[in-house]
């Protein structure tokens, strides 16, 4: 049975709406950012696990993108939990539920069983999950006219990947390896905190009607614009989060570079993206979320190959990477801003969370590809960049295909159905 609340619903424009907007809209994308340094805390220390534990390229990936996996997977029910009880309540569950997590992943780190590691990572994942939380309570708060820029600063949560490549390996050397866990559960414990205490759902939300969440989910898969922008979001997040998590294990691989040189190249891969993506969600809302996506796949296929032949060290670390990590940016920006076009305003959530875990899933993918591909003998990724360059033409050539959207929250934009 359906529940309602008072209709009391506020409008884009009204006092109520804009008072909260950017106090809200700056505590949820720290919660994102706290969310995604437990999320990736095992990427940094990959180097750690590989030697002590004796890992194969493979079972590096699977441990590296274990994390990914889950956190993927639950973004679909989480974003519909969002649209039922509020990001408030959803935030604190989420990092209340991380920061124990964390702290268990440091106790049987030190175990040097890579089975129970891998079980613990699974259920990390579940910090991950923080995104699909974020985009509805984000949109919520702003009108149809500035939702690509409430989605672009909170995805900039995403800095919580460069913060973790850049303290996380640091802090076990400075601290120890328990100590450093023990630290980052603190933050995420205290930020479940704040967010319970401090944080406020949009007054948009009132009046609206809760429904149950799998008929949400169903309809959410019933549209064709949530597959389209699925696949696209999978190209440009997805590589975003491989780089994020595997770039530490490529770089030494590669480049023979030590935990700490390569965690702050990749904190300066991470931040380059997080940067990138409010632009790509503001260039969105003035000239339309397809222009900056198909520049985004267009500069991620020529970088990819070029990455793909391996250029000296500084031209790599230097406008290369940086590049890479400004156009995946730029397209994380660009297709979320389709969402907030395309979904009717009620199931933002839900059908974000279904492209947010599309895009995670992309993460899961190629850090395995990258592991199995790998070529010993030249110590070489050729053919898992190659494959990021062809996904990125054929994300080009779907988004030729898929309609810009309405920018009323009213109802489905034109070219949601189908």
């Amino acid at each position: 049975m359906s529940a309602h609340r008072p209709p009391a619903a506020a409008t884009a424009g009204s006092p109520d709406l804009r008072s909260g907007q950017l106090r809200n809209l700056i505590l949820a994308t720290l919660a994102s950012t706290v969310g995604f340094w437990a999320w990736t805390i095992v990427g940094p220390l990959s180097k750690r696990y590989t030697e002590l534990m004796h890992l194969d390229s493979s079972q590096t990936a699977l441990l590296v993108a274990m994390p990914i996996f889950v956190g993927s997977i639950a973004r679909v029910p989480v974003g519909a939990l969002t649209d039922r009880f509020g990001g408030r309540v959803m935030f604190t569950t989420i990092l209340g539920i991380a920061a124990p997590l964390v702290l268990i992943t440091g106790l049987v780190g030190q175990l040097n069983n890579f089975g129970a590691l891998l079980v613990v990572a699974f259920f990390l994942g579940i910090a991950g999950s923080v995104f699909s939380v974020g985009i509805p309570f984000a949109s919520a708060w702003y009108g149809p006219e500035r939702k690509g820029f409430a989605t672009g600063v909170f995805g900039a949560g995403m800095v919580g990947t460069a913060i973790s490549a850049f303290f996380t390996a640091r802090m076990v050397t400075a601290f120890g390896y328990l100590s450093t866990h023990v630290v980052i559960a603190v933050i995420v414990a205290a930020m479940a905190i704040v967010c319970w205490l401090f944080l406020r759902d949009s007054p948009a939300r009132l009046g609206a009607t809760v429904e149950p969440m799998m008929p949400k989910i169903r309809h959410a898969f019933s549209l064709k614009v949530t597959y389209q922008l699925c696949f696209l979001y999978a190209v440009v997040f997805g590589g975003f989060v491989a780089f994020s998590n595997y770039l530490p294990t490529y770089l030494n691989t590669v480049y023979s570079l030590d935990p700490a040189a390569a965690g702050a190249r990749t904190a300066g891969f991470a931040l380059a993206a997080v940067i990138a993506r409010p632009i790509g969600g503001m260039i969105a809302d003035r000239i339309g979320p397809k222009i900056v996506s198909l520049t985004s796949f267009i500069g991620v296929a020529v970088l990819a190959m070029i990455v793909a032949f391996q250029p000296i060290q500084e031209v790599a670390y230097g406008l290369v990477f940086l590049a890479m990590a400004v156009f995946l940016g730029l397209g994380t920006g660009g297709v979320f801003a389709w969402v907030g076009r395309a979904a009717p305003a009620k199931a933002v959530g839900t059908i974000g969370g279904v492209i947010a875990a599309a895009g995670g899933l992309g993460g899961y993918f190629p850090p395995l590809v990258m592991g199995a591909t790998y070529d010993a003998e030249h110590h070489s990724y050729f053919i898992g960049l190659t494959l990021l360059a062809v996904f990125a033409v054929l994300a080009l050539l779907l988004a030729l295909t898929v309609r810009n959207g309405g920018r009323t929250a009213a109802g489905p934009a034109a070219g949601l159905e189908g």
